[in-house]
């Protein structure tokens, strides 16, 4: 055989090598992308506000740090009962992997809807008061997440207003159709039994009426204590004008709540609670554990928030006891 005929046929030889492991090489990377799942989250919340979108963006974080590949469909009740179990309904219908209940009016919601899909909660203050879960440590078959609501953070805003405020006459508003509210509200008369202080209520249905309801505990009210009721949060900026206009010391249940106008609280990062959610969620996602491995969290620790800025548009007296234990947060 001439030589020039032996260097082809070893040139087409080598050719057809280097083109099967190019086309093995493709297909191994096109195998390794189809392999890599996406999943679809049901992501719904009672009403959109700064704290509940924080515990939303702390959710969607967590799942891109574990390089979970995921798909949202997001539905925001409105403020709007009627509209919660439907958004549920919907998820169910379209199969959806996993629900993400942010707020104690969703959750119920999802768990009326499904007994089948996994649910994760926060923003929610009293999941076994409300019938989410059986217990902390025992939360059902499918559902579990991370409360809201610090054990000892109603406790040490009474304290709060008790130390700064002596005897005061406090006034709040709240849904009484929310149970995490209901609850709330039982916890800070509890808080305030022996200190002195007493607590003047108004309850509204929806948003339109919390000015109204603020404005009427101008001429009972010392100071102003707003819980994380999710009406009256999302309307927050109408009894921050009340208290503005009246020097009337407007404490909140969160710190999303300072930046709206609030003077303090002691609070939570929303977006951290949200975060832990998604931990949890990437764990129940990827098969690791269910539900029933993992129980209900309370939050982390608590911490003194104090706009400063609502200190001079609320005529309050700044105490040099604030300058070591507070944390300032600027106003909107």
């Amino acid at each position: 055989m001439k030589k020039w005929v032996q260097i082809m046929i070893v040139g087409a030889i080598i050719s057809l090598l280097v083109a099967c492991g190019s086309d093995e090489a493709s297909s191994e990377e096109d195998s390794s992308a189809e392999g890599a799942e996406t999943y679809q989250i049901g992501a719904t919340q009672i009403v959109e506000h700064p704290s509940l979108d924080q515990a939303y963006e702390g959710f969607k974080a967590a799942l891109e740090d574990e390089g979970l590949d995921v798909e949202y469909d997001f539905q925001s009740a409105q403020n709007d009962q009627n509209n919660v179990k439907p958004i549920s309904d919907n998820f169910v219908a379209d199969d959806v992997d996993l629900i993400f209940a942010n707020s104690t009016p969703s959750a119920l919601g999802a768990l009326q809807a499904t007994e089948d899909i996994p649910i994760l909660f926060t923003s929610v203050t009293d999941a076994v008061g409300a019938g989410l879960v059986e217990s902390m440590d025992e939360p059902g078959d499918n559902i579990t997440g991370v409360l809201d609501l610090h054990p000892e953070a109603i406790n040490k805003t009474v304290e709060f207003i008790a130390d700064n405020f002596p005897d005061a006459t406090v006034g709040t508003v709240y849904n009484a159709g929310e149970q995490n509210s209901v609850a709330q509200i039982d916890s800070v008369k509890k808080a305030m039994e022996g200190t002195g202080l007493s607590l003047e209520e108004r309850t509204v249905a929806n948003a339109s009426e919390v000015k109204d309801a603020a404005t009427t505990l101008v001429q009972d009210a010392d100071v102003f204590y707003i819980i994380t009721d999710n009406t009256v949060v999302s309307a927050l900026d109408s009894v921050v004008g009340v208290a503005n206009e009246q020097d009337i010391p407007l404490m909140v249940g969160e710190p999303d709540s300072l930046k709206g106008g609030g003077f303090a609280t002691y609070g939570i990062d929303y977006h951290t609670i949200g975060y832990r959610t998604g931990e949890m969620a990437a764990e129940i996602l990827t098969g690791e554990k269910t539900t029933k491995d993992i129980p209900v969290e309370y939050p982390p620790e608590l911490q003194l928030f104090i706009n400063e800025q609502a200190t001079e548009e609320q005529g309050i007296e700044w105490s040099d006891n604030w300058d070591e234990e507070a944390e300032l947060v600027e106003g909107e």
